[in-house]
């Protein structure tokens, strides 16, 4: 072959390839992060005085919940909101006894509540309003108040989950994690233990990564935890939930070249998130946490649980912290329970949570970020109304 034809052979394959390259990149959103319409309830968050009542929502969606499952549904009135859970966006194997979905309506509450008093209304609150119906979280009646933006209440739009590397060398001092455990001091149900000497931090992380490859290894929790991967750009806008590579706390070029290249297979992605979460979650957090209730089976208590969370991460990023729950354990000692096998995980969290007065209900990491998390795609208003 002549050197010239060659060159032109190569050009054109060079030029087929680029071109594919980037009709790819634009096909998977690489140049549109945060955009569309999943994106959308991040910028139209505060509600209009016009929509009442119904705008409170538009705060409730952007809470924190387990996967990015969003399992609310809401009914509203010019003088109350109720809240349900949506059990079709259960996440199986992983949460079988619906204990973080309960977590995250709790979280939905907290940023409802944080919105009412901004928007002048005075609320009076029942969880669990009908006993003969467990999908009926909470009912909320409102009447005039006066209004009052808190500083968390303005953290709402800027609060993400965090899933990038932490800063190794700056501690969260002791003084702040006093102050983040007093904003549960009206939860009576719930208690916060911190782990942040170096020992106990390395023994709740070598514990978290047990934890991990067991659910790697569990084909059900496995199947059912990645289901709510979006790593296709139109499967994330017309879905509008799940975790998201953009959620990830890749960095950008990283993130980028996962959207381009195929689709890895659940084994692979398994061992990935196995490598990042003993890499990269464990390895830069500055403090690890335990949220306790008195009973876990109480979906009032878990709500309460959730409500801390939700609290205590819009303190931090006021603060400019960073958060991530890292529940493996907790999910493993659930599917421990469901198939009868020797409590390992539910052993270790009853001696994390001190005995038999607490039982352990979530865990999470804390410290400072290397990077801005960002936003993971929502639901709109409008499809969670019932």
């Amino acid at each position: 072959m002549k050197r010239r034809t060659f060159l032109k052979g190569a050009g054109v394959v060079t030029v087929l390839a680029v071109g594919g390259g980037v009709w790819r990149g634009y096909d998977q959103g690489v140049f549109s992060t945060g955009r569309g319409s999943a994106y959308e309830p991040w910028k139209n968050w505060r509600s209009d005085k016009s929509e009442g009542p119904l705008g409170l929502v538009r705060a409730a969606i952007l809470a924190a919940s387990p996967h990015n499952t969003q399992p609310w549904l809401f009914r509203v009135t010019e003088s109350h909101i109720e809240m349900f859970a949506d059990t079709n966006r259960r996440i199986g194997a992983t949460d079988p006894y619906l204990r973080e979905m309960c977590i995250g309506l709790g979280c939905a509450l907290e940023n409802l509540l944080l919105a009412a008093v901004a928007n002048g209304y005075a609320y009076q609150l029942n969880l669990l309003p009908e006993k003969t119906n467990p999908n009926f979280a909470a009912k909320i009646d409102l009447s005039t108040g006066d209004a009052f933006e808190s500083d968390l209440y303005r953290a709402i739009p800027n609060r993400h989950t965090n899933r990038g590397p932490y800063v190794k060398d700056k501690q969260v001092s002791s003084e702040t994690l006093d102050k983040l455990k007093m904003l549960g001091n009206n939860e009576s149900d719930v208690t916060l233990i911190w782990f942040a000497a170096e020992a106990e931090r390395r023994r709740v992380g070598n514990l978290i990564c047990q934890a991990t490859e067991a659910i790697v290894a569990d084909r059900d929790q496995s199947h059912d935890s990645a289901r709510w991967f979006r790593s296709k750009w139109r499967d994330l806008q017309h879905y509008r939930d799940g975790i998201t590579l953009d959620a990830t706390g890749y960095p950008w070029y990283l993130r980028a070249l996962a959207k381009m290249l195929p689709q890895q297979s659940p084994e692979k992605n398994d061992l990935f998130w196995l490598k990042t979460t003993r890499e990269v979650h464990v390895a830069t957090a500055s403090a690890f946490g335990i949220l306790a209730v008195r009973n876990q089976d109480d979906p009032s208590q878990r709500m309460q649980c959730g409500r801390m969370w939700q609290r205590m991460h819009l303190w931090a990023t006021t603060k400019g912290m960073a958060m991530q729950p890292l529940n493996q354990m907790p999910e493993r000692a659930a599917r421990e329970e469901v198939l009868g096998i020797k409590p390992q995980f539910g052993n270790v969290l009853r001696e994390l949570a001190g005995g038999s007065e607490w039982q352990a209900l979530m865990v999470f990491r804390t410290g400072y970020p290397t990077a801005e998390a960002l936003p993971s795609p929502r639901r709109s208003v409008q499809e969670i109304m019932v």
